[in-house]
């Protein structure tokens, strides 16, 4: 049998992440970057994102975020555009939730944006959908007492 040369296996690996949730400094986009909201995962590290000026994007996640930084339908994320290649992108970071409510009140992301929109849509205030496109009702301990 091989002798174990290396320093753990993969539940050490795994517990590599735990550092993610503390604060981290609010990154906004510079010249080449634009902020999109991803559409649906593809697979082979790629998505598809509608950017922020309108565009609808294939997005590449980066190898430094590939199997650590999940990213799921309806995230924010921030893209590298590339020069040659107007209908492809780079995903370059994810925003947390806190983050996107954040850049939406600094006014960097539009009000047409939805926040927190999965596959199945968010869940608004004036509606009364559920976030499946269930209707959510609300009974009162009256109502529940009669029946």
């Amino acid at each position: 049998m091989p002798k174990n040369k290396g320093k753990g296996g993969k539940n050490r690996k795994r517990g590599k992440n735990e550092a993610d949730d503390e604060k981290r400094e609010l990154v906004f986009k510079e010249d080449g970057q634009e902020y999109a909201q991803v559409l649906r995962m593809l697979g082979n590290g790629r998505c598809e994102a509608m950017c922020i000026d309108g565009t609808k994007r294939l997005c590449h996640i980066r190898g430094k975020m590939h199997k650590k930084v999940w990213i799921a339908a309806g995230d924010i994320i921030l893209v590298g555009l590339r020069d040659y290649q107007d209908d492809k992108a780079d995903v370059i970071l994810k925003y947390m939730p806190d983050e996107a409510r954040l850049l939406k009140a600094y006014s960097e992301l539009p009000d047409s944006v939805r926040l927190n929109e999965g596959i199945g849509g968010g869940i608004d205030g004036d509606d009364d959908e559920g976030e499946w496109g269930m209707i959510i009702f609300e009974f009162e301990d009256e109502d529940i007492d009669k029946i």
